[in-house]
């Protein structure tokens, strides 16, 4: 299959920026997206040790509203959103009736009857028409693809809270993980979530597109003494492996369900009722037969997505696989069966041909400390 065309590709606000300053652009989910400005590995170990900045614009926002939002969200999403205050956001799933991956989410509630879904750029047209469908006979609800709207920032790692504070009038210290508020940011105003993808603490700011340039600006101007550099989706992919994030559409997909994918704490079991319960009811009484797990190599290799596992119970696949740049190893995700599972179980992964040992490990290679 043929790549789009630069022309084809979609743009974020800050397209110009990236290219005129020297990032590498590659196709990415129908975008046009900066894979590294300085190197992954410099990028990387700059989250991990000062902070970075990420145009994450390319995401979707999709926004449900109406007397009957909250019963719309909780039958799309695998989450129970009634835990949920205004202010708080939660990780989800959109489940098809089989318990698979429509997608994940992300669900910020801004109202008792607001919601904003944020769903991965790939993803925006088919979770949209989803959502709209499944929705149309809750009640009094409106669907709105919202992604226009928002340009999406990112500053994560260990200084990024005080380059972020030092941007705001809002104060920051109050708000906890998966929580956010409303503000100014450089002078612009600002959903403020403690929100992130790389396993370090973070903000991610939802601003109007038209003033992206000024916010992306003004944060590395404010953030250069404290070393913070412009990151690419190379260095956010390592990221997120070495916290042992999932990637939509690689290490979940509508082939894999909640469970084989492990997360399991994404489901309300207690809701009455939402797209898919049944099957991951049935499921979860029978037991899965596979279940994605972390890995390391135990010689000398990389393994990548779609590599061939041999385990002993029966065959599996890697999902992600990168080489670590904190943690100086070969790691990755990979699905395999259920007796192959537990931490310290050895098993094989075909790289180019050449069985090589691996060892299953818990699949947050990386905490960040507190």
């Amino acid at each position: 299959m043929n790549q789009p065309s630069t022309e084809q590709l979609k743009k974020t606000p800050l397209n110009a920026r990236h290219r005129a300053h020297g990032a590498r652009m590659v196709p990415f989910g129908g975008w046009d997206m900066p894979v590294e400005y300085s190197g992954i590995v410099n990028e990387h170990m700059a989250v991990r040790t000062k902070a970075g900045l990420f145009d994450v614009s390319h995401m979707g926002q999709i926004e449900v509203a109406g007397k009957d939002a909250l019963g719309a969200v909780q039958r799309i999403s695998s989450n129970d959103a009634t835990k949920l205050s205004v202010g708080q956001a939660q990780y989800s799933a959109l489940t098809t009736p089989a318990g698979t991956f429509i997608d994940d989410l992300i669900v910020y509630r801004l109202a008792s009857d607001h919601f904003l879904l944020v769903v991965n750029a790939g993803n925006i047209e088919k979770a949209y028409k989803w959502i709209a469908d499944e929705t149309r006979a809750v009640g009094d609800v409106a669907v709105v693809n919202s992604s226009a709207r928002y340009a999406l920032l990112a500053v994560q790692g260990p200084a990024a809270p005080a380059i972020v504070q030092q941007l705001t009038a809002a104060d920051l210290t109050g708000v906890k993980y998966y929580w956010f508020t409303h503000g100014e940011v450089a002078g612009v105003r600002s959903i403020i979530a403690r929100t992130g993808y790389t396993g370090e603490d973070g903000f991610e700011l939802f601003i109007p597109p038209a003033s992206a340039e000024r916010v992306w600006n003004t944060i590395l101007e404010t953030g250069a003494s404290a070393g913070i550099v412009p990151v690419g989706l190379g260095a956010r992919d390592t990221l997120r492996l070495e916290a042992g994030m999932h990637l939509s559409g690689q290490d979940m997909d509508e082939t894999t369900t909640v469970l084989e994918a492990d997360l399991g704490w994404l489901v309300g079991w207690k809701k009455h009722d939402f797209i898919g319960k049944a099957a991951l009811e049935q499921q979860k009484a029978a037991g899965v037969t596979r279940k994605l797990v972390g890995f390391e190599m135990a010689a000398p290799g990389i393994a990548r997505h779609g590599y061939p596992a041999h385990a002993r119970g029966g065959d599996g696949i890697v999902t992600s696989g990168t080489q670590t740049p904190l943690l100086k190893k070969a790691i990755g995700l990979a699905y395999l069966p259920t007796a192959a599972t537990t931490p310290g179980t050895e098993f094989e992964i075909d790289i180019r041909g050449r069985r090589t040992p691996a060892r299953v490990v818990p699949r947050q290679f990386y905490k960040r400390p507190r």
